[in-house]
C-alpha cells in the first residue's frame, strides 16, 4: 500500500451482518481542516462506488484533483477553514481499507474468502473509527450515490450521532435494473481469464479487460442520453476512411474505453465485486418491518435530499420516496430536484443550483448549531 495513504487500525473487532467477525480492520482515510476544541465541526463525506477518501486537493495516487475538489476545500462551499472534513475508504475498498486484497490472519490474501459485506458494515466501521478518535458527534454526514446509501444508513442506525444529513442522487434500495447492470459488470470481470477465480494476486495476473468493461457498462448509467448526445452525438474519430473492425470508430466509444482503462489503474476487481453486491443488498426498510418511515423515526436532526431530473440510475422518484417517508416520520427535511441533462454524475459536476442549495442548507444548520 502506498505510503501516501493514511491508515487507522480499529481498536476493536468488527462484527458483520453476515455473522462473520473481522478481528483486525484497517481503514484508509483522509482529513481536511482542523477539529475544533469542542469537537463540533466534523463532517463525514461518504464516497460512491468508484470514489475514495481523496475527496479534495490532489489525489496522491492518481495525481488528479480529488473527486469533489470543486465543493470541498479552503473558502469553498464546504469550507475546510470552518469544518473538519473526514472521508474514509469504505470497508471492502482498495485504498487502504480492509478488503479482498488484504491479508487474512494467516498472512494470505483474502480474495473470495473475504466475508460478504453490506452498506451497514461500511457504516459500522466508520462509526467505530469515530469512537476510536473520540469524536462523540458529527455536525453533518454528506454522500452521493452509494455515499447517499451510507448517509441514509447513518440516519436509520445512528440517529443521535450527527446533526444533519445530506443524501444526494441515491435510493433507499436498489432497483432490479441497477442490480442487472451490476451483474453484467461482475460477469465481465469473472469471464476474464486473468481473474483466475479471484486468485489473480497470487498468480500475478489482473483482469484488466473484465474490470474495464464493467466500468464502461456502469459509466453509461451515470450519464443521460441528452448528455451523451451533447458531448459526442454520432461524431466519428478523425480518420480519413471508415474501416470495419475493432477500433473505436465513434468518439463515444473512445470515451468509454478511456474510462475503463483509467479505472483499472486505481481499482481492485474483487473489491468491485464485493462493493457492487453490497449496494445490491441495500434495502433500508428491510430491518424496520419493511416500512421506510420506521427507518427514520428516531432521527431528530435536519435532512436534505437532492435528486437530478435526468438521473435514470437513481431517478427523482427514489428521492421522493425517501422524502415522503422522512416527512411521515416527522423529520425536518428539505428536498431539491435539480433540472439538468447531466444525469447521475451531475452531483460531481458544475451544478450551480445544487451547490447554492447545499451551501444554504449547511449555512443554516451551522448557525443553528452555533458554528462560526
Amino acid at each position: 500500500m502506498s505510503k501516501n495513504i493514511k491508515i487507522h487500525k480499529l481498536k476493536n473487532p468488527l462484527s458483520l451482518d453476515c455473522g462473520a467477525i473481522l478481528k483486525s480492520v484497517e481503514i484508509g482515510y483522509e482529513t481536511y481542516g482542523q477539529l475544533n476544541s469542542n469537537k463540533t465541526n466534523a463532517i463525514l463525506i461518504c464516497h460512491a462506488l468508484s470514489g475514495d477518501q481523496f475527496v479534495s486537493l490532489t489525489n496522491p495516487i492518481t495525481n488528479k484533483p480529488g473527486w469533489w475538489s470543486a465543493v470541498i476545500g479552503p473558502d469553498k462551499l464546504v469550507d475546510t477553514n470552518k469544518y473538519f472534513v473526514i472521508c474514509t475508504n469504505v470497508l471492502g475498498g482498495c485504498m487502504g481499507s480492509t478488503g479482498p486484497m488484504s491479508e487474512d490472519e494467516n498472512g494470505k490474501i483474502y480474495g473470495l474468502n473475504f466475508p460478504v459485506i453490506t452498506i451497514s458494515d461500511m457504516v459500522r466501521a466508520q462509526n467505530q473509527l469515530l469512537d476510536d478518535w473520540e469524536i462523540p458527534s458529527l455536525f453533518a454526514i454528506i454522500g452521493g450515490s452509494m455515499g447517499g446509501m451510507q448517509t441514509l444508513d447513518w440516519v436509520a442506525n445512528y440517529p443521535d450521532r450527527f446533526f444533519c444529513a445530506v443524501a444526494i442522487a441515491t435510493a433507499a434500495r436498489h432497483s432490479a435494473q441497477n442490480i442487472a447492470f451490476h451483474e453484467v459488470g461482475r460477469q465481465a470481470i469473472m469471464a476474464d481469464p486473468e481473474w483466475q477465480k479471484g486468485q489473480y494476486i497470487e498468480k500475478n495476473t489482473f483482469p484488466n479487460k473484465g474490470l474495464a468493461v464493467a466500468r464502461m457498462a456502469a459509466h453509461i448509467t451515470y450519464m443521460s442520453d441528452s448528455a451523451l448526445h451533447r458531448k459526442f452525438g454520432r461524431n466519428l474519430q478523425n480518420r480519413d476512411a471508415l474501416a470495419f473492425g475493432f477500433d473505436a470508430d465513434f468518439q463515444v466509444e473512445s470515451y468509454l474505453r478511456h474510462q475503463g482503462a483509467s479505472f483499472v489503474d486505481r481499482f481492485d476487481a474483487n473489491s468491485y465485486l464485493y462493493i457492487t453486491r453490497a449496494m445490491d443488498y441495500f434495502d433500508l426498510a428491510a430491518n424496520f418491518d419493511g416500512k421506510l418511515t420506521n427507518a427514520f423515526a428516531n432521527f431528530k436532526g435536519r435532512a436534505c435530499v437532492v435528486s437530478f431530473s435526468s438521473d435514470w440510475h437513481y431517478p427523482p422518484s427514489d428521492s421522493r420516496a425517501i422524502v415522503r417517508a422522512m416527512m411521515a416520520a416527522g423529520v425536518h427535511v428539505s428536498a431539491l430536484e435539480v433540472e439538468t441533462d447531466k444525469g447521475h454524475d451531475a452531483f460531481l459536476l458544475d451544478e450551480p443550483v445544487f451547490h447554492k442549495a447545499l451551501e444554504g442548507f449547511l449555512d443554516a444548520a451551522s448557525k443553528e448549531k452555533g458554528l462560526k
